[in-house]
């Protein structure tokens, strides 16, 4: 505003001059009534342009600059907002990476655990089996020792019957049964 009336001043000053020297008057500056209306028209002609042009100038140009800074405050919150939301994320990414880590090592544990189980139960099992096989074994070894014991006995038993049938006599008999007998009660 200042400088508007700077340069009417200068303005009022310059242009009476000049219509003087054009005229051919006398000195610098010529005092009329011209010169008052003059004056008079222009601070209204200032009125009005301050009214009608400066003022909702200045209002549009105040207006933009609040527009600006509104939107320059605006650009801030959301580079500030998306500065949040980024460290958010890579926050969240941190956790989602270690609670991946986290199952990963769990689910290693849980596998070589597994295994160790298995395995063992698989060397408990191959003991059984082996025991098992062995304890067979030994009944199939015991059962056909008794077999062969059993036929061999048999075997005996027919042979001695035979050759005993062949060499006895009825007589003989009586006697094997008679000291068999004695025996039977001297040990009673």
């Amino acid at each position: 505003m200042i400088r508007v009336l700077a340069i009417a001043a200068l303005l009022l000053g310059v242009t009476p001059t000049a219509a003087l020297a054009a005229e051919g008057g006398g000195g610098l500056i010529n005092l009329d009534r011209s010169i008052v209306i003059q004056g008079i028209n222009f601070l209204l002609l200032l009125l009005i342009l301050g009214k009608l042009l400066y003022k909702p100038l200045l209002a549009k140009m105040e207006e933009r600059t609040q527009a600006i800074r509104k939107s320059l405050e605006e650009a801030q919150a959301a580079r500030a907002e998306a500065q949040r939301e980024r460290e958010e994320h890579a926050g969240k990414l941190q956790a989602a990476y270690a609670e991946a880590q986290a199952i990963r090592a769990a689910a290693l544990k849980d596998a070589a655990e597994e295994q160790r189980r298995l395995v063992e139960g698989a060397r408990a099992e191959a003991g059984r089996l082996v025991e098992s096989a062995r304890n067979e074994m030994a009944q199939e070894v015991t059962r056909a020792r008794q077999a062969l014991r059993q036929e061999v006995v048999d075997l005996a038993l027919s042979a001695a019957e035979r050759l005993i049938r062949k060499s006895l006599r009825e007589e003989d008999h009586r006697r094997i049964v008679q000291d068999a007998i004695g025996r039977v009660d001297k040990v009673n």
